[in-house]
């Protein structure tokens, strides 16, 4: 069974687009995603960001760099996602 008939039958993964803030650490990358809410009372958008660890088999990932995250099961204590693609690299100055 290839990867994508796996997750087709698990039904659907989330997902998430984000910038790798870190890749310090062997095979995994630290990705911030942003997202917007509304403020309660002044009712303005906010913008917010959470951090994902994310599991990256092979080293790939430089900060800066857009990926999509994949939801994955528990990978360590912090890691419950996969990088599944590099969408853009980050420009090298």
């Amino acid at each position: 069974m290839t990867d994508t008939n796996a997750a087709n039958t698990r039904g659907r993964r989330q997902e998430k687009l984000g910038i790798v803030v870190s890749n310090r650490m062997d095979k995994t990358v630290v990705v911030a995603v942003e997202y917007t809410v509304m403020h309660r009372l002044y009712q303005r958008m906010q913008k917010r960001t959470s951090k994902f660890y994310a599991h990256d088999e092979a080293n790939q990932c430089k900060p800066g760099d857009r990926v999509r995250l994949v939801s994955s099961r528990p990978l360590s204590r912090l890691k419950r996602w996969r990088v599944a693609e590099i969408v853009t690299r980050a420009e090298e100055s």
